[in-house]
């Protein structure tokens, strides 16, 4: 079953609840209606084009609530685009509990998992191999900037405040700890931050198990409340250096 349009307006509607419960700001571009996206103009051509603001998927797992993310794209840069120099990247993440995106490495992309309010975040990784499948070999990492030797597929505990820091090529995946987060419907909610360099979705994800899509195949079973970052409606007119 693809993901339906319904899932995606209220885990929206969720995220943004947690997010003003632990008292976090996003941008103003996260609150605008779809009519005001359909008139905004290429002045918003960098949210458009980096990719930024709401991503709910799948991946194509067709099991959203356990192999799913909902997450807020703050800043991003774009390999290669002189418009958007930056080599940096900041996501703001929604951890409900057990939900995770599949396990996967990046190929560059450095990045710090930060534990910001709630429960706790469970973070698994495990070295890639030059093959990319699972290696056998104990490894480094960071945790706080303290260095933390880890073996194959073992899970590192993050409380709020705390962060990891995931190497490339180190297979990962992390989620909220079962009965630490606050609870919406009986479910716990955690909120967590990414901040990386350049995220690149489309060319930089190695996922172990491929379900095929990035961004998910929607069933259009309500109307559109939110706009997802892949979604936008293009400017009228708008100039790109590729």
């Amino acid at each position: 079953m693809n993901l339906k349009r319904s899932i995606i307006n209220h885990s929206i509607d969720i995220a943004k609840e947690v997010i003003k419960h632990y008292g976090v700001h996003l941008p103003p571009f996260a609150y605008l209606t779809t009519d005001e996206w359909l008139a905004a103009g290429p002045d918003y051509d960098e949210i458009r084009d980096c990719m930024l603001g709401w991503d709910v998927t799948d991946f194509g797992s067709k099991d959203f609530y356990n192999i799913g993310r909902v997450l807020f794209t703050a800043r991003n840069g774009r390999p290669n685009n002189p418009l958007y120099p930056k080599q940096y990247a900041e996501k703001w993440l929604i951890d409900p509990e057990n939900q995770r995106a599949p396990a996967h490495f990046h190929l560059s992309k450095r990045e710090d998992i930060i534990c910001r309010a709630g429960g706790n975040i469970l973070v698994q990784l495990t070295k890639a191999d030059p093959d990319g499948n699972p290696s056998s070999e104990t490894f480094t990492t960071q945790v706080d900037g303290c260095v933390r030797r880890l073996g194959p597929g073992e899970i590192v505990r993050l409380h709020p405040g705390e962060s990891l820091t995931i190497h490339p090529r180190t297979i990962h995946q992390f989620w909220g700890e079962e009965g630490t987060g606050w609870e919406i419907d009986g479910v716990g909610y955690t909120l967590s931050s990414e901040i990386s360099s350049v995220c690149d979705d489309l060319n930089d994800n190695v996922f172990l198990v491929d379900y095929g899509l990035r961004f998910p195949e929607i069933e259009e079973d309500e109307a559109r409340r939110y706009y997802l970052c892949h979604e936008y409606p293009k400017a009228e007119s708008r100039i790109i250096a590729e």
